[in-house]
C-alpha cells in the first residue's frame, strides 16, 4: 500500500490520504528468533504426521526429544500458526464472540457433483526463516482446489482475495468452514449469503469435520512443502503454483479411481481437455499477477 522511495508523494502525505498514523510508517517488525522458527516447524511436522494430537501430545513429544517446552508455550505457537488438533478440546481456531456461528450441513451427506461442497481452510507453510499462511478452497466431489492465496499474517485479507477468486468462476450450493474469526467475519459471510449459499460449519473442536480439506494439507506438505526449502515469499508462491496445477491436472488421485481432480471437476472426454487447457491460462496469468497483499 505504502511506496517507500518509489513515489512523488512524501510518506506523511501517503499517510495522510490511507489514514495511517504515521508512526506506523517507521516500524519495522522484529522477525522471529530461528529457535521460534525450528520449534514452529518441527510442531508443524508433528502436527502434520498426528493431526489428533493436541498441544499436550505435541509438548510430550517435543521434550522427548530434548526441547524444554511447556504447554502453554506449545498452545500459543499452534494459536499463532492457525492450527489445532482434530479431537474435541480447546480450539485454537477461535471466532470473534460478536460474528454469528451456523450450523454442520454434512453430517450424512455425501458430495455428489462438481460444486455441491466447497471447504475452505488456513495452514501454516514454512520458509526458511519464517514462515506463511496459505488458504486454499476446495471442492469436495473432485478434490480440485478452486483457489488459494499466501500471505506472512493471519489478516482477512488474503481470505477475501482467495473467496473472490474461486467464486469468479461459480459458486457451490454449500460452503463448509470451521468457526474460526475468518470465517464468521461479516466481510466473508456476506460473499456467501449474496450469492445464496448454504453456509456450513464444523461443529467446536472438530476439525474432521472438514477431513477433505485436512487431507489436502497434508498431501500439499508431504509432497511439496517439505520436500522444498523456501527462502523467500516469492520462491514459495511460485513453487506452490507449480504444485497446485500439478495437483489439479496431473496427479492421478486413488480416491477418484486414478483420475485427476480437473478431469472430474470439469468432465470427461474432449470438453474436459478443453476447459482444463482454458483453466490452466487462466491460472498462469493469474499466479504473474502480484497479490495486493505483499507475500513477495
Amino acid at each position: 500500500m505504502v511506496e517507500r522511495g518509489a513515489s512523488d508523494l512524501p510518506l506523511t502525505v501517503q499517510a495522510a490520504l490511507l489514514g495511517l498514523g504515521r508512526s506506523s510508517l517507521y516500524y519495522r517488525p522484529v522477525p522471529p528468533s530461528a529457535e521460534e522458527v525450528a520449534l514452529k516447524h518441527r510442531i508443524d511436522e508433528i502436527y502434520t504426521a498426528h493431526p489428533y494430537y493436541g498441544s499436550r501430545r505435541i509438548a510430550v513429544t517435543l521434550r522427548q526429544e530434548g526441547q524444554p517446552v511447556n504447554r502453554k508455550a506449545v498452545q500459543r505457537h499452534m494459536q499463532e500458526m492457525g492450527i489445532a488438533g482434530v479431537a474435541p478440546g480447546p480450539h485454537t481456531s477461535r471466532r470473534h464472540p460478536t460474528h454469528p456461528v451456523y450450523p454442520y450441513l454434512l453430517r450424512q451427506l455425501t458430495a455428489t457433483h462438481p460444486n455441491h461442497v466447497w471447504g475452505i481452510d488456513i495452514t501454516y507453510v514454512r520458509l526458511q526463516g519464517g514462515w506463511l499462511y496459505l488458504v486454499a478452497v476446495l471442492d469436495w466431489y473432485a478434490r480440485y482446489v478452486v483457489a488459494w492465496e499466501l500471505d506472512q499474517t493471519l489478516e482477512l485479507g488474503f481470505v477475501l482475495e482467495a473467496v473472490d477468486r474461486a467464486l469468479a468462476g461459480g459458486f457451490p450450493t454449500i460452503w463448509n468452514s470451521d468457526q474460526g474469526s475468518h470465517f464468521t467475519n461479516p466481510q466473508y459471510l456476506g460473499r456467501l449469503e449474496d450469492r445464496g449459499i448454504q453456509i456450513s460449519m464444523d461443529g467446536k473442536g472438530r476439525a474432521l469435520d472438514n477431513i477433505f480439506t485436512e487431507r489436502l494439507w497434508r498431501t500439499v506438505k508431504y509432497e511439496e512443502v517439505y520436500l522444498q526449502s523456501y527462502v523467500t515469499p516469492r520462491e514459495a508462491r511460485q513453487s506452490l503454483a507449480r504444485y497446485f496445477y500439478f495437483y489439479n491436472h496431473e496427479r492421478p488421485h486413488q480416491a477418484l479411481s486414478y483420475r485427476t481432480p480437473a478431469a472430474l471437476y470439469f468432465g470427461t472426454g474432449a470438453e474436459a481437455t478443453a476447459r482444463d487447457d482454458s483453466s490452466r491460462k487462466g491460472e498462469e496469468l493469474e499466479f504473474c499477477v502480484s497479490p495486493t497483499v505483499s507475500v513477495s
